[in-house]
């Protein structure tokens, strides 16, 4: 099968008779009753022959096979899984650390912090790379690095060198994950998109649980502890790289069709045939730019994103300030050794399955209630979750007592945590700022991004001293915050016109074409 031939609009042109491939690269008459697979055009011989997708191509992303699509889509999950395990299953491996690495407990914490920044700060300027490079070799360069960098942690001879490693792995494994997003618009439907980037948010969020999980029991044996930690997560990384060259396949559709095009051109010998990123597409220095400075003018002129990204960057910068104090507040209370404090981050996967289910009641709601609400129909369930959070934060703390079985403080984590909470949060301000600022969406969800990975980063800084300052019963003052993000849905949402003429004024023409192609998580 040979590319389908798009006019070229921007010269004239006569369009002539349909002709077989054959016809077409050697000249010979035409064949008007042939089975046709080419259109072709008459154009100036200066002017580009564009090559796009015809209908039902295989080759178009959107078209593979629905078992192609599911394994690509439960890979690129799991690397979003691994990427959540590692950031949170380090901080099991503390106390050992710092009898190896003679560092302080505080040391040992900012490495999660490190891990965060990189995973806040970094997509700003690699989300764009996809466009140029596509997306399959950025998953086998991030996705390499991410798993060698497991080995400068693990064989770091001081906290330093540790600290470093992370923020370099978080950095990657920022890269490889806000892919996956992407990856999953590339190939369904929009339609189609609900379960998908439901497996996904289910996939980062239990993944904070998991990893903790796992390393408590690891860290409880003496001849394993943290080092054995970093290996043992080496090692589900390792299942992703072999995966990795099997199950995915490019799926950016701009690249797929400028391979065609580069194909075409060897074996036709004519170099017009063009895919249109090839010649319509902003340069990658330009791509760059737009990446990194329109998600903060977003950020602080939208009221809308500058709020939901205040709301979701508290509750994740609570998750992370739950995975640190979980530790500190069940061996204090309960006198939990660390395989037993893992297991209490079993309650996270629970509360993200809890929160899966929840979203096929919020989807059937949805396309209910979206012809006559707009995006807001996305925010149904969040109304509750929104009421829910600031519950469960007061009654983790009310709860934090030895007299209390430590059974009810495991309910408040489901109820209040990465779980059924704050994935309803997360997946409704995903959905309804996607949809509220259409086009301009990746740069309206990366400076949500950006906010909530610096939000995760700098709670656990201060976890520690709040607790030994303020008390396990007075961290509920926290909650006294979150009381007031329920009234985020209640900005206006944005007029998309007045948008393009403040970006084009500020980016030029085209800055819209660009959005498209930038893909931020």
């Amino acid at each position: 099968m040979v590319p389908f031939v798009a006019q070229n609009a921007a010269h004239p042109q006569v369009a002539l008779k349909t002709r077989t491939s054959q016809d077409i690269e050697t000249g010979q008459a035409e064949k008007d009753n042939a089975a046709a697979t080419t259109v072709t055009t008459v154009t100036p011989f200066d002017a580009p022959i564009f090559v796009e997708f015809e209908d039902g191509d295989p080759r178009n992303p959107v078209n593979f096979s629905s078992p192609r699509k599911w394994s690509i889509t439960f890979l690129a999950s799991f690397s979003t899984f691994i990427g959540s395990i590692t950031a949170a299953g380090y901080i099991l491996g503390a106390d050992s650390m710092c009898a190896d690495l003679n560092c302080t407990h505080f040391q040992a914490t900012v490495g999660i912090s490190m891990y965060t920044l990189g995973f806040g700060i970094v997509p700003l300027v690699t989300a764009s790379f996809s466009e140029e490079f596509g997306r399959q070799p950025l998953y086998f360069v991030a996705g390499g690095s991410f798993f060698i960098l497991y080995l400068m942690v693990a064989l770091a001879p001081n906290v330093q060198t540790v600290l470093i490693g992370r923020f370099l792995q978080g950095s990657f494994g920022s890269t490889w994950n806000t892919m996956v997003g992407g990856t999953i618009s590339d190939i369904w439907k929009p339609s189609q998109r609900g379960v998908p980037m439901a497996i996904f948010t289910a996939a980062a969020i239990s993944g904070t649980g998991f990893g903790p999980m796992i390393a408590g029991w690891i860290e409880e044996n003496a001849d394993l502890e943290w080092k054995w930690i970093e290996w043992v997560l080496m090692m589900i990384c390792a299942i992703f790289i072999i995966l990795l060259p099997i199950v995915m396949k490019e799926t950016r559709a701009s690249i797929v069709l400028r391979g065609i095009a580069r194909k075409t051109r060897k074996e036709t010998g004519n170099p017009r045939y063009r895919a249109r990123v090839e010649v319509e597409g902003p340069c990658l220095k330009k791509l760059v730019f737009i990446s990194c400075t329109r998600p903060i003018y977003l950020l602080f002129a939208e009221p809308v994103v500058f709020s939901f990204s205040l709301w979701v960057g508290f509750a994740w910068g609570m998750t992370y300030a739950l995975v640190s104090s979980i530790s500190l507040s069940f061996e204090t209370l309960y006198d939990f050794n660390k395989g037993e404090v893992g297991s209490v981050f079993a309650t996270m996967i629970v509360g993200s399955i809890l929160g899966y289910l929840s979203n096929t009641f919020q989807e059937r709601l949805y396309h209910s209630n979206h012809a006559n609400r707009g995006p807001e129909a996305r925010l149904y369930s969040s109304c509750a979750a929104a009421v829910m959070l600031p519950a469960g934060i007061f009654l983790y703390s009310w709860t934090s007592s030895s007299y209390i079985h430590w059974s009810v403080p495991c309910l408040a984590i489901v109820v209040r945590t990465s779980s059924s909470c704050i994935y309803i949060i997360y997946v409704a301000a995903f959905a309804y700022l996607a949809d509220t600022y259409g086009p301009y969406a990746s740069s309206a969800l990366a400076g949500q991004s950006m906010c909530r990975n610096l939000a995760a980063m700098g709670f656990p800084l201060f976890t520690t001293q709040l607790y030994n300052q303020l008390g396990f019963h007075d961290f509920r003052l926290l909650g006294c915050y979150d009381d007031s993000y329920p009234i985020c849905p209640l900005f206006p949402r944005p007029d998309y016109s007045e948008q393009e003429q403040v970006f084009e004024t500020s980016y030029g023409v085209g800055c819209l074409k660009a959005d498209q192609v930038v893909s931020h998580s």
